[in-house]
């Protein structure tokens, strides 16, 4: 008797429950691979604070660990750039030290991943322990936007999930992707930041507007703020040359009417 064996078995589907991290548990504490990866998630950041598109009960944060328990066994992975839309709040004197979603708030909203010249796992779909990172956000986690950047090469990629699978979204004609969890558009732009000339990561309005920078705000400000001052002085001036045109006037007058005393003429007679 010869024994069959199916040539495909059907996976069993991961148990994903959320529980409290342990106090005693080491979060993973990698170094950051590439030198650009913080200033890339600063900026992305400090776009929607200087937009007033932050609250204190969202969590934005770099290189963070997101976790969740999965099959009993705790899994831990921090993105480069995550953003939760709502989270509870921690007891006072209390620091987040992690994000548990279901259990410390809402879900994942967004992740970013910013590539590196060594090989990480953000494109990995290992449906094992320890889990690739595209299938953690995919099928554990179910981040509806996942972006990955890879600044090396000026690659972009934004995957929506639909029906519990990533769908790799096409760009607009300006090469931006429409991210709904912000109402933003996502593109790359180059130029300066902090003396820092590179290819960055920028959001855009619904109209085509930039978000700027609080740096961008700043200098906008300072310009605005000499231009009035320009105006002002220019209002000034005109002012002075009016009150000097008014006195040439008033003393062209008194030395007329000193002349015609002086020729026994009574100005006061002259019509």
């Amino acid at each position: 008797m010869v024994l069959q064996t199916p040539t495909s078995a059907k996976r069993q589907e991961p148990l994903v429950t959320w529980e409290k991290l342990p106090d005693d548990f080491i979060l993973p504490d990698d170094p950051v691979e590439n030198i650009q990866q913080p200033p890339l998630a600063a900026a992305v950041t400090d776009a929607l604070g200087a937009a007033n598109r932050l609250n204190s009960q969202m969590l934005i944060a770099s290189n963070f660990g997101l976790v969740a328990t999965v099959n009993r066994r705790i899994v831990v992975k921090a993105p480069d750039w995550l953003y939760v839309p709502q989270v509870l709040p921690v007891a006072e004197g209390v620091i987040r030290r992690s994000y548990t979603p279901n259990r410390e708030g809402s879900p994942v909203g967004i992740v970013m991943e910013f590539l590196s010249e060594t090989e990480t796992g953000e494109y990995s779909v290992r449906p094992t322990f320890p889990y690739g990172k595209l299938y953690f956000y995919e099928q554990i986690l179910q981040v509806p936007t996942y972006v990955i950047f890879n600044p090396l090469e000026l690659i972009l990629e934004v995957r929506r999930l639909q029906d519990n699978r990533y769908l790799l979204q096409q760009p607009t004609a300006e090469g931006r992707y429409w991210v709904p969890e912000l109402g933003l558009f996502l593109g790359i732009w180059y130029g300066t930041r902090l003396g820092s000339t590179t290819h960055w990561l920028r959001w855009w309005d619904e109209s085509g507007n930039l978000l700027l920078w609080s740096a961008e705000q700043a200098e906008q400000e300072r310009q605005r703020a000499e231009q009035e001052r320009q105006r002002a002085e220019q209002e000034r001036q005109r002012a002075d040359a009016m009150t000097n045109n008014l006195e040439e006037e008033r003393q062209r007058n008194q030395a007329l009417m000193a002349k015609l005393q002086e020729l026994g003429i009574d100005p006061n007679t002259l019509s």
